[in-house]
């Protein structure tokens, strides 16, 4: 089976996202800094699929935490990426904000 990483994973989108891959037989790992979201959507998600996904709370910014996630996790076949920020006013108002989050590597 393979092993999906969904960054986001706990966003409108990304949500959606996981009961999809789930239901298409994929094993789904959750990264989401909660920033956007909120931790009761892993219950949503398990009162949907019945499973319990694996999550890990990093903030994508934090180097450290993605490298050792990354060291961690040798064994994902893909990752899908819905973690950044989406607000237009607040893009305009803050610029760098959004640039070392949605772009930063």
């Amino acid at each position: 089976m393979s092993k999906i990483l969904v960054t986001g994973g706990t966003g409108y989108i990304g949500s959606h996202t996981v009961v999809e891959l789930h239901n298409a037989g994929y094993e789904v790992v959750i990264v989401d800094n909660l920033s956007n979201s909120n931790i009761k959507i892993l219950t949503q998600l398990h009162e949907i699929t019945g499973k319990w996904f694996e999550f890990q709370e990093i903030d994508l910014q934090d180097d450290r935490a993605v490298q050792e996630f990354a060291e961690q996790n040798t064994d994902l076949t893909g990752i899908i990426h819905f973690a950044a920020y989406k607000a237009v006013g607040e893009s305009v108002a803050q610029p760098l904000k959004y640039y070392r989050n949605n772009f930063y590597s």
